[in-house]
């Protein structure tokens, strides 16, 4: 056999894998050119408001609220669900319209100030010099489906300072757990709200006694 056609062969098998190859990147190509899934997002507020009973102004005190800080996994705009222990996820279709401890602050300054156990309360920075300081961590605002009906757990922590001598004179823990209606997200929202209206009675409680007890 002449030279020729044997150099023609090998010409063909190493072009083969070539245009195999291009071929493949064509279609992959024209694959990533497809639209991109979309997905219905819902946002979500926190506004618990819970209905406190007033008391008295103790000692013309005034209470200046930090703004709160969460725990790592629940400083995200991400509603957070659990479907076993020490594993965090977060939901697809909902989210918060801010990261929740942001949107705490204010809930616990109206708390405060409805409960009546101070002269003024006031938000972290300001101008007006305060006698006390609320500093409060989110340390959990989970859905937990964990068998049974499913449910939201939140968590608060809570020092008080006084601010004369920078010592805390009370420090606690909040938790509450609410049922959701429903395994969704709109229910597990409004799960959370619940559970925050009793959390925040409680926290607007322990801050009027601790003051009143120091």
């Amino acid at each position: 056999m002449s030279p020729l056609p044997r150099l023609l062969r090998r010409r063909v098998r190493w072009r083969d894998p070539i245009a195999a190859f291009a071929l493949a990147a064509m279609l992959a190509g024209c694959a990533g050119l497809r639209p991109p899934e979309t997905v219905d997002l819902n946002i979500y507020v926190l506004d618990a408001r819970p209905a406190i009973t007033p008391r008295l102004p103790q000692q013309n005190v005034v209470l200046a609220v930090g703004t709160p800080r969460a725990w790592p996994g629940f400083d995200t705009p991400r509603i957070a669900y659990v479907r076993q222990p020490y594993e965090v996820d977060y939901f697809v279709t909902g989210r918060w319209v801010d990261a929740p401890a942001r949107m705490l602050g204010p809930l616990i300054a109206h708390a405060l100030g409805q409960g009546g156990g101070f002269h003024a309360v006031v938000h972290t920075p300001s101008v007006v010099a305060s006698g006390m300081r609320l500093d409060t961590e989110l340390v959990r605002l989970q859905h937990e489906f964990l068998g049974g009906p499913s449910r939201v757990r939140i968590a608060l922590r809570a020092q008080l300072i006084d601010m004369s001598d920078r010592r805390v004179i009370a420090a606690r823990e909040f938790e509450e757990t609410e049922p959701a209606a429903a395994d969704n997200v709109y229910s597990g929202v409004a799960a959370a709200n619940r559970a925050l209206e009793r959390v925040l009675t409680r926290l607007a409680e322990f801050c009027a006694n601790a003051v009143e007890n120091r």
